[in-house]
């Protein structure tokens, strides 16, 4: 088993994460909590693209155009929710997202939550050495 992936990135998000829900609470939306993370991972000087859009060629027939929120230094892809609950959807978009990008990792968070509870998702399709 190699462990868990990311470790140290992941721990440093989860903690910012942590501070925008409890600085902000549970009922902004997903804008206002973006543009909170964003201040947080500029103050670090953590590398990250917000809302990256790109197209979607491989599930089904139609081209989807997808924005995943965040990429945190090209490794882990931040998706933010502000709604009662997570859906299948929601997590088949992430997996979606981690196919087509080839990355190994995704967090989706949803704020709306008391308690926040990030979730943690593994593309078990990741190519190692993919170009």
């Amino acid at each position: 088993m190699e462990g868990i992936v990311y470790k140290d990135l992941s721990y440093r998000i989860n903690g910012l994460l942590f501070k925008v829900h409890k600085q902000l609470g549970y009922y902004r939306k997903e804008k206002q909590y973006g543009d909170y993370f964003e201040e947080l991972l500029n103050a670090l000087d953590i590398k990250y693209i917000r809302e990256y859009r790109f197209k979607d060629e491989q599930f089904g027939e139609e081209l989807a155009r997808c924005v995943c929120d965040f990429i945190v230094d090209d490794k882990i892809i931040i998706e933010f929710k502000a709604k009662e609950f997570i859906t299948k959807e929601d997590y088949f978009q992430v997996q979606r997202y981690l196919v087509t990008l080839n990355l190994r990792l995704a967090i989706i968070v949803n704020f709306r939550q008391h308690t926040l509870y990030p979730k943690r998702f593994l593309n078990k399709y990741f190519l190692e050495n993919r170009s």
